[in-house]
C-alpha cells in the first residue's frame, strides 16, 4: 500500500459505511513490513470505538471489506500461493489437484485475466490464425475514454481491475492523477503489485486441460509509480461521499449481488463534473446476482420487455436521483475472453459513459 494513495483517497471504515454508522477514518495502527514508501505488511484500525475493526495488509495490499471473515475464509488461499515452485512440481500438484480444484480454479482465472492485460508484452506469446488478440479490456477503456471526452481531473479508482493493466492505461493519460485498482480477487491483486513494484510478469497460461506454460517477462509500465492496488467490496466501497474524479467499471456490473446499489454508491463516490465509466455484457449469473437483481433478462411482463438496457438506463438517467446524465452509449462492444489455445467467449457488451452533474443522494 503506497503512502500517498492512502493519503490522498483517505480510506474509511467499510463496515462503518455499510451500516449506516457514519465515515470514520482507517488508521495505520500497525507497520509490520515497508519498502520506500510502500507498506508491505501491516494492520488498520477503524477510528470509530465502538467498531475498532481490523484490516490487514499483506503482500502490499489492504484487504478493506466490511466482511473479512468471509472474504479470507473464500479466497485468503491466494495468499499463500507459492512463486518458487519449479514449472515440473507445479504441473505434478495440478495433475494431482485435478480440474475444478480450488488450485485449477485460480490458475484459470489467472491465466485469463494476465493473458488477455500483459500478453502483448509477452516475447514469446504468437497469436494463431483466428484466435483472440490480448487486450479486450483495454481497447473497451480507450473507447469509453473516447464516448467520455475529456476528464475532470482528481482522483481514479477502477473498479473490478482484475490485474491491473487498465489502471496502469488510466495512469499513463496526460497528467498525474492517481490511480487506485479495486478488486476482490486476491491472486490477481497479486499479480498487479507485481507489476506495479517493478518486478514483472509471472504466471501460468493455460494451454489446454489442466496444462499449464510458466510466463515470466518483464513490464514497465508508464505511470506505475501512480498506481496501486487495493482489496475491497465494490457495493462497500471505503471512501467518503464525493472523492473520486473518475471511476470505471468493466464487467462488473452483473458481477454484485445488487446492482442498483452498486450504481447508488459508485454515484455518490463522484464528486461534481466526476466521470463514470462502464461496459457490462449482462451474463448475469445467480451465483454472484439473484434473479430478483438481474437488470432485465426477466420480467418480459415489464414495459423493458425484459430488455437489461432500458432498465440500466432507468436507474442511472434523469429521475433516478443519482445525479449522473448520460455522455454517450455503444450498443455493443466485441470483447472476447480467452479459456485455453482452443477456447474463448465472445461477448457483445454494452458500454455507457455518464458524468455526475448534482450532488449524490444524501449529500
Amino acid at each position: 500500500m503506497r503512502r500517498s494513495h492512502f493519503l490522498a483517497f483517505s480510506p474509511c471504515c467499510p463496515r462503518c459505511r455499510r451500516d449506516g454508522l457514519g465515515v470514520h477514518a482507517l488508521v495505520l495502527a500497525l507497520v509490520l513490513g515497508e519498502a520506500g514508501e510502500d507498506i508491505e505488511t501491516g494492520i488498520l484500525h477503524c477510528s470509530n470505538a465502538g467498531c475498532r475493526h481490523e484490516y490487514p495488509i499483506v503482500d502490499g495490499i489492504p484487504i478493506l471489506v466490511p466482511e473479512l471473515r468471509q472474504l479470507v475464509a473464500a479466497r485468503g488461499v491466494e495468499l499463500f500461493l507459492r512463486e518458487d515452485l519449479p514449472d515440473e512440481i507445479e504441473s505434478l500438484l495440478g495433475d494431482a489437484m485435478g480440474p475444478d480444484s480450488w488450485f485449477d480454479g485460480v490458475r484459470q482465472t489467472v491465466s485469463t485475466y494476465a493473458w488477455d492485460g500483459y500478453a502483448d508484452l509477452d516475447p514469446v506469446e504468437r497469436a494463431a490464425p483466428g484466435a483472440p488478440v490480448p487486450g479486450a479490456a483495454r481497447r473497451c477503456l480507450a473507447e469509453l475514454l473516447r464516448l467520455s471526452g475529456p476528464a475532470g481531473g482528481g482522483l481514479v479508482l477502477d473498479l473490478g481491475c482484475a490485474a491491473g493493466r487498465t489502471s496502469f492505461d488510466l495512469a499513463a493519460r496526460p497528467g498525474d492523477a492517481l490511480v487506485l485498482g479495486m478488486d476482490s480477487n486476491l491472486a490477481l491483486l497479486r499479480l498487479a503489485r507485481r507489476v506495479a513494484t517493478g518486478r514483472g510478469i509471472a504466471y501460468a497460461r493455460r494451454r489446454v486441460g489442466i496444462a499449464f506454460d510458466r510466463r515470466c517477462f518483464p513490464a514497465s509500465l508508464a505511470g506505475a509509480d501512480r498506481v496501486d492496488f487495493w482489496a475491497g467490496d465494490a457495493q462497500a466501497l471505503p471512501f467518503a461521499d464525493a472523492t473520486v474524479g473518475l471511476t470505471v467499471a468493466l464487467n462488473l456490473l452483473d458481477c454484485v449481488t445488487d446492482p442498483a446499489r452498486f450504481l447508488a454508491g459508485v454515484a455518490a463516490g463522484l464528486r461534481a463534473g466526476g466521470q463514470f465509466l462502464m461496459a457490462t455484457p449482462y451474463d448475469w449469473a445467480t451465483r454472484a446476482t439473484p434473479v430478483e437483481a438481474w437488470l432485465g433478462g426477466h420480467s418480459q411482463r415489464a414495459d423493458h420487455a425484459g430488455g437489461a438496457e432500458a432498465a440500466l438506463r432507468r436507474l442511472i438517467g434523469p429521475g433516478s436521483g443519482l445525479g449522473l446524465e448520460i455522455l454517450g452509449e455503444v450498443a455493443a462492444w466485441p470483447w472476447h475472453t480467452r479459456l485455453h489455445d482452443r477456447a474463448s467467449v465472445q461477448y457483445s457488451a454494452h458500454l455507457l459513459a455518464a458524468r455526475r452533474v448534482a450532488s449524490a443522494p444524501g449529500g
